[in-house]
């Protein structure tokens, strides 16, 4: 190489060497003036470890807590320091094979110290390298519950659709043996028509749940008269109240509206109807009073039935729950009508509430969000019950009650 060459190879040389120190001046100058504006990137790490909604836990090659984060307290797979057992268990697994292992640290016992503990705790515990693992474990209580609720719920569909179907086809098989006694084909035909139109109540409820579970809230919402609600699903219910000979009294109308869907509105009223209606003896009265309490409307059905024991009154809105199950068959309950108000009024923004007790009655509650505008209603939260009229059977007379409410007999509804 000339002289030239080895002077153009020094120059090359210094060049490149003044530019990797310019380099590392600005880059030494970023991180300072990094430093100087906030967080490393290795606090902003330790930042998200401690935040993260995950139990987090970094064990050493002998199992123990080098690092962890408050939430694997709060999961209950850290105490005091120590690490669950399962979790130490399968970190040595996962040391051995190099591999993710999947680990359960749902408590044992729910009843922590520090507060009611979650139902499922799952996660993997990985390996980090150098004999440290990491035990990265969420609450699935949710998603478990729910798979729980799924598969009740198809075993009991099955189970529900299995009796009236089986019942049908025993009943047709008793009327074509019976062919030559028409009063015997009479009455098998009507319990084909029961079990018939039952599974049809049946169908239907589980469709209208299926559409109405896990949904968003309504989108599209119009605005509703509450009065026109009521009296629409006491004509539904006016066949079933006038058989158990109950009379049903509601207050004076309120004026009252709010925004919803109509059709799903009646719905749910008309299930709270007929669920006092089945549960009452006969020719005991249910009453049905609406009032605007604050931003809510509430429409209370109150009956003077069996009423529901406390155990009970938590799972009434489950589907398929049953208080009494003979009554219920007896009466062709689905077990769904309460479950169905339940997702009404979710979807509404709103809620259902339930007061009750053995032997006295129960009081459920729709409450439902007032219409923003809906001036013509009044507040009655602290307003005493109004004059109001009692119509008599298929009169149409109206006279004044005493006790404040309507009585609305069943035979004479208009």
């Amino acid at each position: 190489m000339t002289a030239l060459g080895y002077g153009a190879l020094l120059i090359g040389v210094l060049l490149l060497g003044l530019l990797a120190g310019y380099r590392l001046a600005v880059n030494r100058g970023r991180s300072e003036r990094t430093r100087a504006k906030g967080p490393t990137v290795a606090e902003l790490l330790q930042r998200l470890v401690h935040t993260s909604n995950n139990g987090i836990v970094v064990l050493n090659s002998f199992g123990d807590v080098v690092v962890h984060n408050p939430r694997a307290d709060e999961l209950g797979f850290v105490r005091d320091n120590r690490p669950d057992p399962r979790a130490r268990k399968a970190s040595e697994q996962a040391l051995n094979t190099g591999r993710p292992v999947p680990v359960d640290l749902s408590p044992l016992n729910r009843d922590a110290p520090h507060g009611r503990s979650p139902a499922a705790v799952l996660g993997d515990v990985r390996p980090l390298g150098d004999g440290f693992t990491v035990v990265d474990a969420a609450d699935e209580s949710e998603a478990v519950r729910l798979e729980e609720t799924r598969r009740d719920f198809v075993a009991n569909v099955s189970h529900e659709l299995k009796t009236p179907v089986g019942a049908l086809a025993l009943l047709a098989e008793t009327v074509l043996d019976a062919a030559d006694d028409p009063e015997e084909v009479r009455r098998f035909s009507n319990k084909i028509l029961h079990e018939s139109t039952r599974l049809g109540t049946l169908v239907s409820e589980l469709i209208a749940l299926s559409r109405l579970q896990g949904a968003d809230p309504l989108p599209e919402l119009s605005t509703v008269d509450v009065d026109e609600i009521v009296e629409e699903s006491l004509g539904r219910c006016a066949v079933a109240a006038e058989s158990a000979g109950i009379r049903i009294t509601t207050d004076e109308p309120s004026g009252l509206q709010l925004d919803g869907d109509r059709t799903l509105l009646v719905t749910a009223l008309s299930n709270l109807i007929d669920n006092a209606i089945s549960y009452s003896p006969d020719a005991s009265p249910v009453s049905i009073s609406r009032k605007l309490r604050g931003e809510w409307v509430e429409i209370a059905v109150t009956d003077r039935g069996i009423g529901i024991d406390p155990a009970d009154q938590e799972r009434v809105f489950e589907r398929f729950y049953r208080v009494d199950r003979a009554r219920s068959r007896a009466t062709g309950g689905t077990g769904l009508g309460l479950a169905i108000v339940k997702h009404v009024a979710a979807n509404h923004g709103g809620e259902v509430t339930l007061w009750s007790r053995p032997g006295t009655g129960s009081t459920f509650t729709l409450r439902v969000p007032r219409h923003p505008t809906g001036e013509k209603a009044r507040n009655t939260e602290d307003a005493s019950p109004a004059e109001t009229r009692e119509a008599e059977p298929d009169s149409g007379e109206v006279v004044a009650a005493r006790d404040g409410t309507r009585a609305v007999e069943t035979g004479g509804v208009r």
